[in-house]
């Protein structure tokens, strides 16, 4: 098994690999040069702009790119607040009847969260100069996974207001004119920072905690849940055959399970005050396991204070209690931590494929244990027979010599 912290240093090296690869920011395009540029922290996004401070004009380009040849991408600004519900948006995508590529104004309003009626676009109430959107590559280019597009604007800023919402993002399709819900990764919601179109410093300090603590939750969480647990199950089961360890399986299985409680626990607290720090972003499923996982995991500590000694007739009761609560937290830990690997958007990341080669070795192990036990349990069982036999067999002919002997 690869030992704990090289397995931590490898999960935070794969865990977010396209962070490698951030986006490239240019502030040149085919028609104009900016004066500043910024990669944005989401979607291999970027923004470069001009600020023309004698008359708060500002000038810029949003680079982002289509997951979809039938999908959309948007951008726009927050008038008040870095979020998505009060957004003055200009969205793009294919034409549903030409083809061609449009650019219309959208007003995100709190309904759109709701998605109880579909989008419209609407005018927008800012002071919006100019806009227009183009496909990386001009007229050759075409809409397709991974294309990238540019949309321009030009807008008007009110004396003394430099610091943007800025606010992006991108969808799988259309219906009608109608840009349908985007995706619902964390990489998807994070799309969001505030610039300040003079200094050029971004204020997005808030998100990058967030990631932080989401990188170490689902670090942890993975480590504790998935690996040591299923671990310190595997120990149990197979080490306490071994006649010459004595007690020692115990407290091997015991120290590993608290540490593995420990370790989940200061997981779940993170998970805990990062629900506190989104309240718009609900994770149904993958809250629902990992309060379900907490629980039997406190309540598997719990009976260790209540644990009978070996001659105590309520023994045998505690001893099944303990493996089917077990198991199921072992069971529900694994789920949780392939579902957090979705929730993150990191379903196929290197992260969760070394995490899957370190289940298949450790099911390995088992199996490989599993049928030497067999082996082991029919050999004495053999054995035992053979033993009985023997014995029947002499003590049969040792009552046959003693009825001759009377004869």
């Amino acid at each position: 098994m690869i030992p704990l912290p090289s397995l931590l240093l490898l999960l935070l090296l794969t865990l977010h690999p396209h962070r490698a690869f951030a986006a490239h920011c240019t502030a040149t395009t085919a028609t104009k040069t900016f004066e500043k540029c910024m990669p944005l922290p989401s979607q291999e996004a970027s923004i470069a702009w001009t600020f023309h401070r004698h008359n708060s004009t500002l000038e810029l380009v949003f680079t982002g790119s289509f997951i979809s040849p039938s999908g959309w991408v948007a951008w726009g600004i927050n008038p008040n607040s870095p979020e998505m519900t009060g957004t003055r948006a200009l969205i793009t995508f294919p034409d549903p009847n030409s083809g061609q590529l449009v650019l219309l104004p959208y007003i995100l309003d709190p309904t759109v969260k709701l998605q109880k009626s579909p989008l419209l676009s609407r005018p927008l109430d800012i002071h919006l100069l100019s806009s227009s959107a183009a496909l990386y590559g001009g007229q050759m280019g075409t809409v397709h996974n991974g294309a990238t597009i540019q949309i321009f604007a030009t807008l008007k800023l009110k004396p003394n207001k430099t610091k943007i919402h800025h606010v992006w993002n991108r969808g799988l399709y259309v219906q009608g004119y109608s840009p349908t819900i985007h995706p619902t990764t964390i990489n998807d919601l994070s799309s969001v920072t505030t610039i300040d179109v003079l200094s050029g410093l971004s204020a997005s300090a808030p998100n990058t905690n967030i990631k932080t603590l989401k990188l170490v939750h689902g670090i942890t969480n993975a480590i504790s849940w998935g690996i040591m647990l299923p671990t310190g199950a595997v120990t149990a089961r197979y080490l306490r055959h071994i006649q010459s360890l004595g007690p020692t399986w115990f407290y091997v299985h015991a120290g590993i399970q608290l540490s593995a409680f420990l370790l989940g626990t200061a997981g779940f607290a993170i998970g805990i005050h990062l629900g506190q720090m989104s309240p718009g972003r609900v994770y149904g499923l993958h809250r629902k396991l990992g309060f379900a996982a907490f629980f039997l995991a406190s309540l598997q500590t719990l009976a260790l204070l209540f644990r009978p000694k070996t001659t105590n007739k309520f023994r045998k009761y505690w001893k099944s209690y303990h493996h089917f609560v077990g198991y199921a937290c072992v069971i529900i830990g694994v789920v949780n931590v392939f579902q957090g690997f979705e929730v993150m958007g990191e379903g196929g990341s290197y992260a969760k494929l070394m995490y899957c080669l370190c289940l298949a070795t450790l099911t390995g192990v088992c199996v490989a244990l599993e049928v030497n036990s067999w082996v082991i349990f029919c050999r004495k069982s053999k054995e035992e027979k053979l033993r009985r036999d023997g014995i029947l067999r002499g003590h049969e002919k040792t009552i046959g010599d003693e009825t001759h002997d009377r004869h």
